[in-house]
């Protein structure tokens, strides 16, 4: 049984020594693409946003209604931060269902209002800041 044991464990050992090349360049390629990603401003999320705030100004010049409202003008921000105030510590599904709204939408209009300072998250709940 000896025998056996120790034949597993070189062969465990000789892979792993096969292995450890490729994990130290999947580790320095992982740290080369971190570094690479904010440089110049050429993911995909800032050239999302920069078309974005193009169409958004060209529908704007227009007067069109391609912009967005401002936060204090939203009545979802405003009922929002009104629960929140009213019940500290609530979550995005409990203010979802008091107000009649998929809570989806709330992970977009909470961290706006918690940017502004109106409120913060504490674990899973929203308190007035």
């Amino acid at each position: 049984m000896a025998d056996f044991l120790d034949e597993k464990v070189k062969e465990i050992d000789a892979r792993l020594s096969e292995l450890k090349p490729l994990v130290d360049e999947y580790e320095r390629l992982s740290k080369a693409r971190e570094a690479l990603s904010g440089v110049g401003g050429t993911s995909a999320r800032a050239t999302t946003t920069r078309r974005t705030r193009a169409r958004r100004g060209t529908a704007a010049r227009r007067g069109g209604g391609g912009g967005r409202r401002g936060r204090r003008g939203g009545t979802r921000a405003t009922q929002t931060l009104e629960l929140v105030r009213s019940k500290p510590g609530i979550s995005i599904p409990e203010l979802a269902t008091a107000m009649g709204i998929q809570p989806n939408y709330l992970y977009r209009v909470l961290p706006g209002l918690e940017k502004e300072g109106q409120i913060k998250r504490e674990g899973r709940g929203w308190h007035p800041a």
